[in-house]
């Protein structure tokens, strides 16, 4: 069995055992959290979101399985025919999409029962198509109007229509496009001019949801959770106080498996304050050994990253990486109080299926790198340009 595994399962072994070991750890704790929003909605037991978690992560390995197996080059032609997909889909999530529990955003698309949130495709795609485009002009770009249509056209697509539903995917995107491109090569000044584009953007969308409060509600929502950050007011973060109590009382081996109480009173509990019910009932031993997960996991996305054999492997990795790993610092910030309220899940441990789906597709990618890097000639190790295949040799429309 295991020797079936070791010819099936290709590229960098120590990030399989990381994830495998990730989605392991996130059975107990989904279950425990999600027994309060069984009782909340009265029509399932608490064991059909445990089913339906163990249905997600399956099938979400069954994704990192499948890109895992396709040659990482093909990710760049494959971007910019995804690309104008994920526009469309994000338009018509604005205009169309639903609501979940308490969230006062359409942010998702309900397909089959199963929600699927369609910014963190768009982001993934959005990387990738990066990627590809720095690869191609790494250390080249240098004044503002060479980014105009190849990166800032299809950039400010994606963050328009995210901004309106949520805010925090979308400053994150725009956080990993910024550190991308400082990566790629691309010089200062024009990153520079690229950081006020985006505030004069946020500015002016603030401004006309002023103006026009039809617009969007999130306005609002995003200041009142800054200022309840700020304030510290107890009542005012009602969601950080239980989660800061979960963490608490937790001590050093947690109450046990399925014996968390502020699961009973802290919302989303299973997606998006799962890390502090972890640290109720498993303690600072259990809290640490998920945060060394992570962390082995950007030692290992780092290492790939660097032993890649060309720049457009290197790229793709980082970009492939970069959500998953901001995702899992911010989920495990707000926590403990580190950062303002953001609604991000904790990669393949939160209960929810596009936060799987993605994260497992971002590690196929990672993964394929690293298979291609193993597999690497000497011939292979002198090629710095990744497009010297006609599958590859597509410039965008």
């Amino acid at each position: 069995m295991i020797k079936r595994l070791n010819i099936e399962l290709k590229g960098d072994k120590a990030l399989w055992v990381i994830a495998i070991i990730l989605a392991l750890v996130s059975f107990l704790p989904v279950y425990s959290a999600s027994s309060n929003l069984a009782y909340l909605r009265g029509n399932a037991g608490t064991f059909s979101f445990l089913v339906k978690h163990g249905i997600i992560l399956g099938s979400g390995f069954l994704i990192m399985y499948l890109f895992h197996r396709l040659n990482y080059r093909y990710y760049a032609p494959f971007s910019l025919l995804a690309l104008p997909a994920a526009f469309i889909l994000l338009l018509y999530t604005l205009m169309q999409g639903t609501t979940i529990g308490d969230a006062n955003a359409s942010r998702w698309l309900n397909i089959g029962g199963f929600t699927f949130q369609t910014s963190a495709l768009a982001s993934l795609v959005l990387m990738v198509y990066l990627a590809r485009h720095l690869s191609k002009n790494y250390g080249t770009i240098t004044r503002l109007r060479q980014m105009w249509l190849p990166i800032l056209l299809p950039v400010g697509i994606v963050l328009v229509l995210i901004l309106p539903a949520n805010f925090s995917t979308a400053a994150i995107v725009f956080a990993m496009v910024m550190a991308l491109l400082f990566i790629g090569g691309v010089h200062i000044k024009p990153l520079l001019q690229i950081i006020g584009l985006g505030v004069a953007g946020l500015a002016l969308f603030i401004l006309t949801v002023t103006i026009f409060p039809n617009i969007s509600n999130r306005v609002a929502t995003w200041k009142a959770r800054i200022e309840n950050f700020a304030s510290g007011d107890a009542d005012a973060n009602y969601q950080v106080e239980k989660a800061k109590m979960a963490i608490a009382e937790g001590y050093i081996i947690g109450k046990g498996p399925g014996k968390s109480m502020q699961k009973n009173f802290l919302p989303q509990s299973n997606s998006d304050f799962i890390y502090a019910i972890i640290s109720e009932e498993y303690g600072i031993i259990g809290s640490t050994f998920v945060l060394v997960l992570y962390i082995w996991l950007f030692v290992r996305i780092v290492r790939i990253a660097l032993k890649a054999p060309n720049i457009y492997g290197q790229l793709l990795t980082i970009a492939a990486g970069m959500g998953l790993m901001l995702q899992a610092i911010i989920n495990m910030g707000v926590a403990v109080n580190l950062f303002p309220v953001t609604g991000q899940t904790l990669p393949l441990i939160s209960s929810g299926g596009t936060s799987a789906w993605m994260s497992c597709a971002g590690l196929g990618i990672i993964l394929s790198v690293s298979q291609a890097t193993a597999n690497a000639t000497a011939e292979d190790e002198l090629i710095d340009e990744p497009f010297e295949t006609p599958i590859a040799d597509v410039s965008p429309a």
